[in-house]
């Protein structure tokens, strides 16, 4: 497929072209006039010309039904041979009904002189056309005479409203058949969704028309059965434009993007309809540089795009993330002036306006939206909303939400969800119980952004409320519970939800089964994540992470490197967080060897650049094995000024070391320098003074702690029991059973325990 094997180099190349050409116009395109009718005073300002002066007088007596005068004015016409009046009134129904005037058409219809087959079949039209089929049947079976267009008209009608089996009826008893009517048959089924029996009548054609395969081409096009639709392409003699394009259009849609560019490439001749339909077909399968190389291709042969072109290319250039092309092609589609005229269903606007949202081009896509704001839809409400919440405009998304004349559960969802990433959740909480229909995706997302926000217990309240009220959870919300569980510890809730998923869910996918692995791991059960891990059918880099992450945080470091090295004969490429595990795992058993080889070996062989968290390790790695002056000289030989996540790992280690007094004043002064008020470079540095017995310096740093307000945070630990959580902090006496649980640990009586200060 040619488009897919330039993808390498059409990056470059339109980038190329937006440096070098970019003040040229790249965009031709025609401009297509099309006028609605809102009004009679319009309908004659914009016909007058093609209107007799009797014409255009007849038009309002008949709107006021002065029926009477309209026919004096009939009589006084300039005298046509009964023939040329009727053909003349005729095309006057026509006229009248085509732009909107159905009851002025019947008026005319009901005081003509004579009428003849035509006109019948005309007001016949009027009926159907405007949609009142209730009168039209009527009108017809009062037909003094009818013809094989006449029936043709009223099938196509009663298929049109979804009468299907009246249709088939209606079909049945035609006295008369012409291809027209077999096709409209075919043509009706089809859009009532009923291909096969469409397929029977196509069959049964006495006759067939290049109209009746390009039919039923169509139909199994939208319906995606493209094998049935190719079979029928090959065995047809003759093929025009709409042929070839329902087939591009028909692989597309399914997904066959290189089967539809293939038949694209043979077309012996091609439309804008059909360069549109490529085009679009790229950019719904996400080829979007695909897409906009074959539009350059497009304007080499002189063919103007036209507004769906245009709409395509939108998207396209949003999905490349090309702000200076998306704007040309704006300018553009103004030059062209289609962005008002030939946008009558708002599907340009809309285009555009996702486009800048994407972009992130507020401003731009606030014009669009507020020029449009009386016609907006709900979709170009959403990308407004979603735009400002991406790029942190949550006023602005709020006063749009607040103005959309539309609402969905998108545009409520994503307001929640951006009131939840800032940790506004009282705000969410509220937008969520106001929603007046929450799905699946709802409930999860305000379960969601609790855990993100720490309320674990509320994201567990509204999951029991979410099953409540027959809400069945996705597999995502699951995992986001998960999550939560494995976050605080609380095996009993990811037990429990394990057990729910056992109930619902035959089989588990990928994402769940790395919940699952993670929430084990992290709740110390890490044979059970194990369990989970080594019967799983497929993994992913997720599920080795999870796994070598799990072994390295209980200091498995054998298991973790063997997982390292499974993972590496898999095929699946590791990631900095792969080798933050093993690096950890190295640390706690104290590989050293091992560790520094596998720390050059990420940029030397998996060109993976280390982070910061990496060169903590390796600092963390030599200080637990007392190799301070050796963590130091790697702290000093960095390709970067240390900050103060690497001086504090120097800090920490320090105390390890009966020669690391200096090197921790050393780090402890950078450190605070960096972070004057950080708490534990002041208690680390104080527990090194008492521990080298230099207490004049210890109480004259705790001073300067007392004189700053610097205080440290007391570490923490809890326990759930009976399904309450227990919290205790160092140094706490809160709990009522606070000297039970001395008394247990430590083996003292009550008396005893009272007398336990607090250490820092």
């Amino acid at each position: 497929m040619r488009a897919i094997t330039l993808s390498k180099a059409s990056l470059s190349l339109l980038r190329y072209y937006l440096i070098h050409v970019r003040s040229q116009p790249i965009f031709s395109t025609h401009f297509l006039y099309v006028r609605s009718f809102e009004s009679q005073s319009i309908f004659l300002n914009t016909h007058h010309s093609k209107l007799t002066f009797n014409d255009s007088q007849l038009l309002p007596l008949l709107s006021n039904h002065r029926l009477w005068e309209a026919r004096n004015l009939l009589d006084r016409m300039p005298q046509r041979s009964n023939h040329g009046r009727v053909i003349h009134l005729t095309s006057l129904i026509s006229k009248f009904s085509r732009n909107g005037f159905v009851n002025e058409a019947k008026a005319l219809f009901e005081i003509m002189p004579e009428r003849n087959i035509v006109s019948y079949n005309a007001m016949l039209s009027s009926f159907i056309n405007c949609g009142r089929i209730g009168e039209a049947r009527r009108f017809f079976e009062e037909m003094p005479e009818r013809n094989v267009v006449s029936w043709t008209s009223m099938l196509c009608g009663l298929l049109e409203s979804g009468r299907v089996l009246e249709g088939k009826r209606f079909f049945d008893n035609m006295p008369e058949k012409n291809v027209v009517s077999w096709n409209s048959m075919i043509g009706g089924l089809i859009k009532n969704g009923d291909l096969d029996e469409a397929r029977l009548i196509f069959d049964a054609m006495p006759v067939r028309n290049i109209i009746s395969s390009n039919t039923m081409i169509y139909g199994y096009a939208e319906n995606c059965r493209m094998k049935e639709a190719r079979d029928l392409f090959e065995v047809m003699e003759d093929r025009n434009v709409v042929t070839w394009t329902s087939m591009i259009a028909g692989y597309c849609r399914a997904g066959e993007v290189n089967e539809g560019y293939c038949l694209f490439c043979r077309m012996p001749e091609r439309n804008i309809v059909s360069w549109t339909a490529m085009i679009g077909g790229f950019t719904w399968n996400g080829f979007y540089e695909e897409a906009l190389l074959l539009f350059l291709e497009m304007t080499n042969y002189e063919i103007r795009p036209n507004t769906e072109t245009f709409v395509s290319l939108a998207y396209a250039c949003a999905g490349m993330g090309f702000p200076c092309l998306g704007k040309q092609l704006h300018a553009q589609v103004i030059v062209a002036g289609l962005e008002y005229d030939d946008d009558y269903d708002g599907r340009l606007s809309r285009s555009l306006i996702q486009m800048y949202s994407v972009f992130g081009i507020m401003d731009f896509a606030y014009y669009i939206f507020k020029k449009n704001l009386n016609n907006s839809s709900v979709q170009s409400c959403n990308a407004m909303i979603t735009g400002y919440v991406r790029t942190g405009q949550l006023e602005k998304a709020q006063y749009v939400f607040d103005i959309s004349p539309i609402r969905d559960k998108i545009s409520w969802t994503s307001m929640i969800d951006g009131y939840l990433s800032i940790g506004q959740v009282f705000q969410a909480s509220h937008l969520f119980n106001n929603m007046p229909e929450k799905d699946a995706v709802a409930w999860t997302t305000m379960i969601s952004g609790y855990v993100q926000n720490e309320h674990f217990i509320e994201a567990t309240v509204l999951f029991l409320e979410m099953r409540a009220q027959g809400v069945f959870p996705l597999n995502a919300t699951y995992s986001v519970l998960l999550g939560a569980s494995g976050a605080t510890a609380n095996l009993d809730m990811g037990r429990q939800i394990h057990c729910m998923l056992e109930k619902t869910r035959h089989e588990f996918d990928l994402i769940l089964e790395n919940s699952l692995i993670s929430m084990y791991a992290k709740c110390g059960l890490i044979d059970d994540a194990y369990n989970i891990f080594s019967t799983m059918v497929s993994r992913d880099l997720i599920s080795w992470n999870s796994m070598i992450m799990g072994f390295s945080h209980h200091g498995l470091a054998n298991e973790t490197l063997k997982v390292f090295e499974a993972m590496l004969e898999s095929g699946c490429h590791p990631n900095s967080i792969t080798f933050l595990g093993i690096l950890s795992a190295c640390s706690h058993v104290g590989l050293i060897s091992k560790a520094l080889e596998l720390f050059k070996s990420m940029s030397d062989i998996y060109r993976i650049e280390p982070g910061l968290e990496h060169y903590v390790s390796i600092v963390n790695l030599l200080g637990r094995a007392g190799r301070v002056k050796e963590a130091e000289e790697f702290v000093r030989s960095l390709p970067f000024e240390p900050d103060r996540a690497i001086w504090g790992a120097l800090l920490g280690v320090c105390g390890l070391s009966e020669t690391g007094a200096e090197i921790a004043k050393h780090a402890a002064r950078k450190l605070l320098e960096l972070d004057p008020m950080n708490a534990p470079a002041h208690v680390v540095l104080c527990n090194i003074y008492a521990a080298r017995g230099l207490h004049m310096a210890e109480q004259k740093l705790r001073k300067e702690m007392g004189l700053k307000g610097v205080r440290k945070a007391p570490g923490c630990s809890w326990i759930q029991l009976n399904g309450r959580v227990h919290v205790f902090k160092s140094g706490d006496k809160l709990h009522q059973q606070a000297d039970e649980v001395l008394s247990l640990l430590f083996g003292i009586s009550d008396k005893s325990c009272k007398s336990i200060s607090p250490r820092l």
